[in-house]
């Protein structure tokens, strides 16, 4: 038997053979929907009594990719391995990247985006309609960082005020999806599955684009995409196989055993490949790890998007918008999502570098909150509220809204900011102009039943290159 320092590259060849035909140990090989692996890695490696010491050389060096990719970079049971996929990116939307962020829990369109120049606004909001200093510091209330005459941004979106300045931010005020009943659940699930009511379809609406897209390139040039977070979201579960990634739980793999797989792996083109994209991420896992916050999970989500054979779409999630109490206390839920927004943003532009102009970013909530407070200084379950669209990309420095005004007799059944546009036509644009997606593509396929909605226009400065 070859020791791990003797073994010679065709005994590596048809170790990584055996790994393609049968799979790794301990490994699941198929399934509809569940990851290529289970268990933690470190189960899988320990209790090898019996097997050989070359394939439990293989089995840790599979678990250093692993360790090494953070928790982990998994493509589903059902993804192509062939180390051509993913590359390319030269059809079907060229070289554009696309990012949606689902904002969970409802987030106050007014209070991110208030509309300061309405003659009912502060007397619609009451203390809501004020912004107290940080909390600990002193001095006087913070002013919104303004738009237009209508429009301002709340003063913790500093960085997102700057994007609009610069043509790089577009606001798309009183929207929504067509769901009008104020259940998180059921509004959550016409967000992301992207059709006429809830639960009509058990996939979502960017995997559908994904498939889209892909059906239009070659294997080589396919768009991949990516979950950044705990699991997969609705929105990118379907048909086509995506990667999911998130900070590791497991301890940093020995240097020495990283050394020996990639001596292991020298001679197979696709697992040196994957041992070096792993070890490329690594440092996306060590900054996410130590706090697993929304800021680091979007610099993570750049470096994959950054990298020349890595994916071009990516869903990220920013939960905790759920403001029913103390919406206004400047420490409170409101203000900490605000800040983690804001920084999010400002991390995904950072790490994307020239990647920024060809990208466009979508951040939107399943629905709006109610105009006035409630009695415990909060607001309840709404209807319209707002969408930030952020990109190099974008045709931005506006704020799309056909205005209804927030009078009692101008709110929806009363109570909330009533809905003018339909969320879809706004998404119907972006894809159409940066994806390049066909209009019968976008009507049936991605948001079925849809063709009333004409899709917006200009809202993409440059068209991605084919």
């Amino acid at each position: 038997m070859n020791t791990p320092e003797t073994m010679q590259p065709d005994a590596a060849m048809q170790e990584s053979a055996a790994i393609e035909r049968d799979g790794l140990p301990g490994f699941a090989r198929s399934g509809a929907s569940a990851p290529i692996f289970s268990g933690q890695v470190s189960g899988q490696v320990s209790g090898l009594a019996g097997t050989s010491r070359r394939r439990a050389l293989v089995t840790a060096a599979s678990g250093v990719l692993l360790a090494l990719a953070g928790a982990p970079l998994v493509r589903h049971a059902h993804a192509a391995t062939d180390a051509s996929s993913g590359a390319g990116h030269t059809a079907a939307g060229g070289d554009a990247r696309f990012v949606f962020v689902i904002l969970r829990g409802g987030m106050d369109g007014l209070s991110a985006v208030p509309a300061v120049g309405d003659p009912d606004f502060a007397r619609a909001r009451g203390v809501l309609a004020e912004h107290p200093p940080a909390a600990g510091g002193g001095g006087s209330a913070a002013s919104p960082l303004p738009l237009d005459g209508l429009f301002a941004l709340h003063p913790l979106l500093s960085n997102l005020h700057g994007m609009y300045g610069a043509g790089e931010l577009l606001v798309a005020h009183a929207i929504c999806s067509l769901y009008r009943e104020r259940s998180h659940f059921d509004a959550q699930n016409v967000l992301e599955g992207g059709a006429m009511r809830a639960f009509a379809t058990s996939d979502g609406w960017v995997n559908r684009a994904l498939a889209a897209a892909s059906a239009r390139a070659d294997v080589a040039s396919a768009p991949q995409a990516i979950a950044i977070g705990a699991g997969i979201p609705l929105a990118l579960r379907g048909a086509l196989p995506v990667s999911s990634w998130a900070p590791s739980v497991l301890p940093d793999p020995d240097a020495d055993l990283v050394a020996r797989a990639s001596a292991l792996y020298a001679n197979d083109r696709a697992l040196a490949r994957a041992l070096a994209d792993a070890r490329a991420v690594h440092e996306a896992d060590e900054r996410a790890r130590a706090g697993g916050q929304f800021p680091e999970l979007m610099a993570a989500a750049a470096r994959f998007l950054a990298s020349p054979t890595g994916p071009r779409i990516a869903v990220l999630e920013l939960p905790g918008w759920d403001t029913h109490s103390t919406q206004a206390h400047p420490a409170g839920g409101l203000a900490r999502n605000l800040r983690q927004l804001d920084a999010g943003m400002a991390a995904m532009k950072a790490g994307l570098g020239a990647a920024w102009a060809r990208t466009v970013v979508v951040a939107a909530s399943e629905f709006g909150r109610t105009v006035a407070v409630n009695g415990t200084g909060g607001t309840d379950h709404g209807t319209g509220g707002a969408v930030l669209v952020a990109g190099g990309a974008v045709q931005g420095g506006r704020v799309l809204a056909d205005w209804p005004g927030l009078g009692e007799g101008a709110r929806f059944e009363g109570r909330d900011l009533t809905p003018t546009r339909d969320l879809r036509v706004l998404l119907k644009g972006l894809l159409q102009d940066h994806l390049q997606l066909s209009r019968a593509d976008l009507d049936e396929r991605v948001f079925p039943g849809s063709s009333p909605q004409v899709p917006l226009q200009d809202l993409i400065r440059q068209r991605a290159s084919r």
